[in-house]
């Protein structure tokens, strides 16, 4: 296995690189850990621009007689694909306007978070969906506390703002809590 100090690669093209330092891990065969060391060096050595898929490094290393654990490259390849999509995904498309929109957009988000892998991209895309969150529960109470806002629209933003508050404290809580409090009582009387 490769040593975690700093090493010099010598390789200066993508498919070279790939290649040193999958002989460097020195494995009998590459599953999603390899594939994830391999993109780290990728992007360590030769930036954002050298961003290869795992399955395009398991077809490299493959074509230099590697063995690849095929569930795990398969499985490791979609949630990075997935990882992109989320990545692209327009957050400020999302609309929290009324509580129709607000109910779509948290069904999307939810979506979005249940997607995340783990792992330092996954990570980074949880803080950027709960800093998104964050902002816009902010933005909403501001309208929930101003004077020149329709009341109509206050208490949606008051209701809005309970919901992202329950998600980020807990979204895998979420979706129940969202179902118990449309049935309440206090919620149908406010929102027929």
């Amino acid at each position: 296995m490769m040593e975690k100090t700093a090493v010099k690669w010598k390789s200066r093209t993508r498919r070279d690189l790939i290649i040193e330092v999958w002989e460097a891990l020195d494995c009998e065969s590459v599953g999603a850990h390899e594939l994830e060391q391999i993109q780290q060096v990728l992007l360590g050595q030769l930036g954002d621009g050298a961003q290869e898929s795992p399955a395009s490094i398991a077809r490299t290393v493959a074509d230099e007689g590697a063995v690849l654990r095929h569930p795990e490259v398969f499985a490791y390849d979609s949630k990075w694909r997935e990882g992109l999509i989320l990545e692209a995904s327009p957050l400020s498309a999302l609309s929290f306007s009324s509580l129709a929109d607000a109910s779509e957009s948290m069904g999307k988000l939810e979506s979005w978070r249940s997607q995340i892998s783990v792992g330092k991209s996954g990570q980074a895309q949880m803080r950027r969906l709960r800093e998104f969150t964050l902002k816009t529960r902010e933005e909403l109470e501001l309208d929930r506390r101003s004077r020149i806002v329709d009341p109509k629209r206050r208490s949606e933003a008051e209701e809005i703002v309970q919901w992202l508050t329950i998600w980020l404290q807990d979204p895998v809580l979420f979706e129940d809590w969202l179902s118990l409090r449309r049935r309440s009582p206090d919620f149908l009387e406010k929102f027929r």
